[in-house]
C-alpha cells in the first residue's frame, strides 16, 4: 500500500495490524511519520504503539515536539525507556530541548545512566554551538590497528552508530588524529597499519563554534560528517549532514523573518496562535510606525513647496517606493552573499564602489523613462521632470549605498546583519529621498 491508502485503511477504523505492520516495515520512517501526524491523538498513539520495534525510535525522531510530547505521556516509563535508549545521542537532546520540564524529568529518568550523562553533557552547550547539534554515536579506531582489525571493530560496533562511512582516528589520549572512510578502507591491504591511510589533517569544529559557521565548512569541503573536538583536542562527538541541513533551514528562516520584519520563532505558523503571530509582528510594526513621523516631519517642512506647486504630491509615492525597493535589492544580495561567505567585511570599499555604478545605470535608465512620462503627462513642463528625474537618481543612489553598507556595518559591529533589511532601510531611503527632492524642487523651480 502507498501512504494514502494506508492513510485511508488507518482512518476507516478497521485496521487489519499485520497487514498495517507488513506495509509500514517497507516504508520510509519519514513517510511513516507524517502519516501518523495526521491522525487525532487517540488514533496517532494507537497506531505508534503498533509499530515494529526495529523503526519506532527513528519515527519518533522523525516527529514533531507536539506528537513526540502525546506519546511520552501515553506511554509507560519501559515503553518510554526502550524508544528514548534506542534514538541517537543528537535526536534525544534535539527532543527533550523542546519537552515541558515535566516531560524532560520522566525523560531523563528512564535514561540508561551513561546515556543520561551524555545527554545532560550535549545540553549544557548554547543553543547556537557545534556542540548543541553534535552526536556521540561515531565510530573510532586506533592508529596502530591494520585495515583488517578496523574492519573487524566496524563489524562490532557499528550497528548502533550514526554512519560508518567516515571513521576517527584517536590517540591513546583520545587526541583527534585523523579520518579515514570506508572506501579507503576497502581499497586497502588488510595488513596497512591506519596511520599510514587516514587522512591526518581532517576538518574539525570546536564545541563551541558558531553552528552557521559549521554550515559553511560543510559547504566549502562538501563534507558527509565532520568531527568536533573540545579545547584539550580530544574527540567528543560529529556532526552529520542531516543535523546541518537542519542548522541551514532554521538559519535561513530567522534571516527571512527579521528581514521581513518578524520577531524570529521556532514554531510552525499553523501550529501559532494568534496571540503569538501578533506579539511577534507589533513591536516591529510599532517601530516602523513611529519611525514614519520622521517624513511625516520632512513633508510639513516643505507645506509652503507643496502649496506653491501641488503636484509635486504626486510624485512623492513613486519616488519612497523606487527607494525603498532599490534599498531592498542590493541589501538582500549584500546579506546572502556574507551568509553563503562570498562577500567579506574586507570588501567593503568594493561593495561600495560597485554598489555606485550599479545604482548609476539603474538610476538614469529610470529617470529617463520617467522624463518622458513626466514630460508627455504633465503639459509639457521641462522643469518639473528634470527635478524628479534628478531626485529620482540620487534617491535610487542613497538607497542602494545604504542597502549594501548598512548590512556589513551591522555585522562589524556585532548585529545580526538581516536586521538591517527592508523594514531599516526603507525608513532611511524615504527620508532621504524626500530631503534630496524638496531640495531639487527649491534648486530649480524656484519654491
Amino acid at each position: 500500500m502507498n501512504k494514502e491508502e494506508i492513510l485511508l485503511h488507518i482512518m476507516d477504523g478497521d485496521v487489519d495490524i499485520p497487514k498495517l505492520k507488513t506495509s509500514l516495515s517497507g516504508m520510509n520512517t519519514v513517510d511513516i511519520a507524517e502519516i501518523l501526524e495526521y491522525l487525532e491523538k487517540d488514533k496517532f498513539v494507537q497506531m505508534f504503539s503498533v509499530l515494529p520495534k526495529a523503526i519506532a525510535s527513528d519515527v519518533f525522531a522523525n516527529m514533531d515536539s507536539g506528537h513526540q510530547q502525546s506519546i511520552i505521556e501515553a506511554f509507560s516509563d519501559a515503553e518510554i525507556s526502550e524508544i528514548v535508549n534506542t534514538l541517537f545521542v543528537d535526536d534525544a537532546v534535539d527532543f527533550i530541548e523542546e519537552m515541558p520540564a515535566a516531560v524532560v524529568k520522566r525523560v531523563l529518568q528512564n535514561v540508561q545512566t551513561e546515556k543520561r550523562k551524555v545527554i545532560n553533557q550535549f545540553l549544557q552547550y548554547p543553543d547556537d554551538s557545534a556542540g548543541s547539534i553534535m552526536t556521540a554515536e561515531y565510530i573510532n579506531l586506533s592508529e596502530d590497528m591494520s585495515v583488517q582489525e578496523a574492519f573487524e571493530a566496524i563489524r562490532r560496533t557499528g550497528s548502533d552508530k550514526e554512519t560508518i562511512n567516515t571513521c576517527y582516528v584517536i590517540s591513546n589520549d583520545r587526541m583527534l588524529a585523523g579520518e579515514v572512510t570506508a572506501r579507503t578502507l576497502m581499497l586497502s591491504d588488510p595488513a596497512e597499519k591506519i596511520n599510514n591511510v587516514m587522512n591526518a589533517a581532517p576538518v574539525f569544529a570546536q564545541t563551541t563554534d558558531d553552528r552557521e559557521i559549521v554550515a559553511g565548512q560543510f559547504k566549502k569541503y562538501d563534507l558527509l560528517a565532520m568531527p568536533v573536538v573540545d579545547k584539550e583536542q580530544r574527540l567528543v562527538g560529529i556532526i552529520t549532514v542531516d543535523d546541518i541541513m537542519d542548522v541551514i533551514v532554521a538559519e535561513d528562516t530567522e534571516d527571512i523573518e527579521k528581514m521581513g520584519a518578524l520577531k524570529p520563532s521556532d514554531d510552525p505558523y499553523m501550529k501559532t496562535g494568534i496571540f503569538s503571530l501578533a506579539k511577534n509582528r507589533f513591536l516591529w510594526l510599532l517601530v516602523l510606525m513611529l519611525s514614519a513621523t520622521i517624513t511625516a516631519a520632512i513633508i510639513e517642512g516643505y507645506e509652503e513647496s507643496l502649496a506653491l506647486m501641488p503636484i509635486l504630491v504626486a510624485f512623492i509615492p513613486m519616488l519612497m517606493d523606487t527607494g525603498g525597493n532599490s534599498g531592498c535589492q542590493s541589501s538582500t544580495l549584500i546579506i546572502r552573499g556574507m551568509a553563503l561567505g562570498d562577500i567579506r567585511l574586507r570588501d567593503f570599499l568594493r561593495v561600495f564602489w560597485k554598489e555606485i555604478r550599479v545604482a548609476l545605470l539603474c538610476g538614469t535608465a529610470l529617470a529617463a523613462v520617467n522624463f518622458g512620462r513626466i514630460y508627455i503627462m504633465n503639459g509639457r513642463n521641462v522643469l518639473l521632470s528634470v527635478t524628479v528625474s534628478l531626485a529620482l537618481v540620487c534617491t535610487v543612489l542613497v538607497a542602494k549605498s545604504v542597502g549594501a553598507l548598512l548590512p556589513m556595518l551591522a555585522k562589524r559591529i556585532g548585529i545580526d546583519p538581516a536586521m538591517m533589511a527592508a523594514p531599516v532601510i526603507t525608513t532611511i531611503a524615504d527620508a532621504a529621498s524626500l530631503i534630496m527632492y524638496f531640495s531639487f524642487a527649491k534648486l530649480i523651480l524656484g519654491l
